[in-house]
């Protein structure tokens, strides 16, 4: 059973999702990486940590496609290790960035201020709007996607 390791340890569950559910976070992926350009020059910090949310929305827009949500505790981590189990090896070089965004995204928020530099966060965007580009194109099956 795929994600079996998820189901049993009460990570995810079983949803029954519709297709406006999974367009709003698409939208909210979209949304966050607009913001996230506009906000590289004033805030890297608020811009990486934006990007990085980019990219958990359309994560969690995967999980819905496929019939599951986060629960509990940790659910960041839990689209992590989700994404990682659904896509593959193929993306395993995408999900180790993305949770490594995760771990830095946590400190940017709780406990250090001006951590990330205009060119890591730029670097960040670029990464969000391809991952979400490609989820986008794995959820939709639209080949040319305009973000």
């Amino acid at each position: 059973m795929p994600f079996e390791r998820l189901i049993k340890a009460n990570r995810i569950k079983a949803i029954q999702s519709n297709r406006n559910d999974i367009n709003q976070l698409l939208q909210l992926a979209k949304r966050d990486l607009s913001a996230a350009k506009r906000n590289l020059e004033e805030s890297p910090d608020w811009a990486y940590s934006i990007a990085y949310n980019s990219i958990l929305q359309s994560g969690r827009a995967l999980m819905f496609n496929d019939g599951y949500r986060p629960r509990g505790g940790d659910q960041h981590a839990t689209v992590v290790e989700f994404i990682e189990e659904r896509l593959g090896k193929d993306y395993s070089d995408q999900v180790q960035l993305f949770d490594q965004m995760r771990r830095k995204r946590h400190k940017i928020i709780y406990e250090i201020a001006g951590l990330i530099s205009k060119k890591e966060a730029e670097q960040a965007v670029n990464f969000a709007q391809k991952f979400v580009e490609e989820i986008t194109v794995i959820i939709t099956g639209q080949s040319k996607l305009e973000i």
